[in-house]
């Protein structure tokens, strides 16, 4: 593990290592909430209003966006120079792959990535979700290497706790070791369905929770995850709350 250059932040939410939590990315929830410690929905299509009747419930709400990706429907779409744009991600109509590999201070990307993390404090939000943060293991486009993956992955975690945000790291399995002191929680989708969810014990020995999302109709998942200290959740494939079965 290296942390060396990491951006400590004292005062961000540090959630126990077993918490309930649910996750709505189609919609945004309103009340009445779901009886849980936490909620991930859309950065972008959630105001401050909605974070704020989250919070005054006693839930915790982490801001949903993609930084691995360019979403043509996203307000701030037409920043994004043609020259970041790669190959479309398979299934996810108006999503393209970007090029990391620049985050000088001065870059597009880095740029833009930092206004969408400003974005989630203004609105309020305790904590970041990143998602789509294992380009360089994806056909991009890019010649993107695991070096590049990691420097932007911390990049992006520095910046949310310079700005007293807390950080979630998605899926990106084989850089853990090197990630986990940088990142406050993680979230995976469907690790049980792969096998390997057991790619997570760094999170779990250093106390800091792990999100589980599987999709379907079965929860036999759950006695493993219950058993790992897992934080295990049946949802639609949807996000729109349609479907809540969690493990404990």
């Amino acid at each position: 593990m290296d942390t060396t250059g990491s951006v400590r932040c004292p005062d961000c939410w540090r959630p126990p290592l077993r918490v309930s939590w649910n996750w709505v990315i189609e919609g945004v929830p309103k009340p009445p909430f779901r009886d849980v410690d936490i909620y991930d929905i859309d950065g972008f299509e959630a105001s401050s209003a909605d974070v704020t009747a989250l919070h005054r419930a006693g839930i915790r709400v982490i801001c949903y966006i993609s930084v691995g990706s360019y979403e043509d429907w996203r307000p701030d779409a037409g920043q994004f120079p043609a020259s970041l744009l790669g190959q479309n991600l398979d299934g996810w109509a108006g999503e393209r792959w970007l090029d990391v590999r620049d985050i000088s201070p001065t870059s597009p990307l880095a740029r833009i990535m930092t206004a969408r993390i400003d974005m989630c404090r203004a609105k309020g939000f305790d904590a970041v979700e990143f998602d789509n943060m294992d380009g360089y293991v994806n056909r991009t486009g890019f010649p993107l290497t695991a070096a590049d993956q990691l420097a932007y992955n911390r990049f992006l975690a520095d910046t949310a706790h310079a700005r007293g945000l807390s950080t979630v790291l998605k899926n990106d399995l084989d850089q853990i070791d090197d990630l986990v002191d940088y990142f406050d929680m993680a979230l995976n989708e469907e690790c049980s369905r792969y096998d390997e969810c057991g790619e997570y014990r760094p999170f779990i020995a250093a106390g800091k929770p792990v999100l589980h999302a599987e999709y379907g109709s079965s929860t036999a998942f759950c006695r493993a995850d219950n058993a790992a200290d897992i934080n295990g959740v049946l949802f639609s494939l949807d996000l729109d709350d349609s479907v809540y079965r969690p493990c404990r």
